[in-house]
């Protein structure tokens, strides 16, 4: 089978190097891919929103299947941009539609959704330059923390958690008054903070059947100790200790179940994975967002820990026959320490060679913002790339992946020292 996975991240790179691995996997295309993903397979420079060289690139280049990585295109509309497109009728295409695609686009939509089918999630309203004043108001008279968050694509850095009543109404304004988030944050979703544990779960369904992915717990704040500024993700563990078989019950009883019957009882068409952010309060699991794609890092611990054939999975959702394939798992833990450039999630220089790259040892090491120039890997993105180590406990895998990390250098660069910190 001809492949082409769009993006070029470190989901994208874990996708490509599990996807290679495939026997049914007869060529693999990223776009534009990374200068990791360039062992894998052949990275074409397409951006993953130019609909109509890549539609133009499937036909050309004959490709099967085309596994969409990020939210952007999705959110666009290439699912029904493609299969319009005269000669792709038979494209099998790993990723929702627009209306699907809307469970990220809009947090505004992803709660009404929720509210309808009974899906546990924190309280909130939404609002806008419409009804700004009674947005006002109704910070003034709710419970602090409170959480803000941009309703549409703000790269993951659209939500606002508000210690203080100033802190929210400045939050506040600056959304939608100061467009502090561009287009994204012209509505707003107010909501009920929930104080618990985060973890993510991974579904990969075809719209009525669906299989359930390994879960993981990602570490997004900058400093060590979880302080600092939101980023996408200073790294990650898989699985999470706390994870038993009763919450296990319980989330996908109260939500993944609900989450597929609400798709199919809406007339919905889905096909690609559901990522669901929960929230763990005393035991129980209250979801806090959905994303349409994998999560990113979370991707470099859960694919790995996959023993079965990607490739045969995609295909089964692609084809409606997912009640056929089984999973299979790898019981070892895996963790995913992110290394990042100077000033990220601010300001920061790109361009810095990165040399060890080749004293990995055992560990994966996925690119997530990296290029080739004249055939130097060097820096081009605030997330650089991922270590990942397998081990019996998080705090070994977290041990071999630090060290992997040191000896892999390049100018002004961070790592968080304490992922998995809790569990050791």
């Amino acid at each position: 089978m001809r492949i082409l996975l769009l993006g070029s991240g470190g989901r994208e790179h874990a996708l490509a190097w599990k996807m290679a691995q495939s026997p049914l996997c007869t060529q693999l295309f990223i776009a534009p891919g990374n200068a990791g993903t360039v062992k894998l397979g052949i990275n074409c420079p397409i951006a993953v929103t130019d609909f109509e060289a890549i539609a133009t690139f499937c036909l050309t280049e004959h490709i099967e299947m085309v596994v969409v990585g990020p939210e952007e295109p999705l959110v666009k509309g290439i699912r029904e941009y493609l299969t319009d497109y005269k000669g792709l009728e038979t494209l099998k295409i790993i990723g929702p539609g627009q209306e699907g695609a809307q469970l990220e686009g809009s947090k505004a939509f992803a709660k009404a959704f929720m509210e309808r089918h009974g899906i546990p999630t924190a309280r909130y309203k939404e609002f806008s330059a419409t009804n700004y004043e009674e947005g006002v108001a109704y910070l003034k008279s709710h419970p602090l923390p409170i959480v803000l968050k941009a309703d549409g694509l703000a790269a993951g850095k659209g939500v606002l958690i508000c210690e203080t009543l100033a802190e929210a109404l400045q939050g506040f304004e600056s959304m939608i008054r100061e467009a502090r988030f561009g287009e994204a944050g012209k509505k707003v979703v107010v909501e009920q903070f929930l104080n618990g544990i985060e973890i993510s779960v991974f579904v990969l369904t075809d719209g009525k059947e669906y299989v359930l992915l390994p879960e993981a717990k990602d570490y997004k704040r900058i400093g060590v100790g979880d302080t600092g500024l939101n980023t996408g993700g200073m790294g990650a563990v898989s699985p999470v200790p706390f994870v038993d078989k009763t919450l296990w019950d319980k989330i996908e009883k109260r939500v993944v179940v609900p989450t597929i019957h609400g798709l199919k009882k809406d007339g919905i068409p889905y096909c690609g994975f559901v990522f669901i952010g929960f929230m763990i309060v005393n035991g129980d699991p209250y979801v806090i967002e959905y994303n349409c794609r994998m999560g990113d890092p979370e991707t470099e611990v859960v694919i790995p820990r996959l023993a079965s054939d990607l490739v045969v999975l995609l295909h089964a959702a692609a084809t409606g026959t997912l009640q056929e394939v089984s999973l299979q798992l790898d019981p070892r833990t895996a963790c995913a320490v992110v290394a990042v450039s100077g000033g990220y999630p601010g300001d920061y220089q790109k361009g810095y060679p990165i040399t060890g790259l080749d004293q990995t040892q055992e560990a994966l090491v996925f690119h997530m913002g990296t290029t080739l120039e004249k055939g130097q890997v060097v820096t081009s993105g605030g997330r650089v790339l991922a270590v990942t180590s397998f081990a019996t406990s998080v705090a070994e895998a977290a041990t071999r992946s630090q060290a992997v990390q040191h000896a892999i250098q390049f100018n002004d660069k961070y790592c968080r020292t304490d992922i998995g910190y809790e569990f050791s």
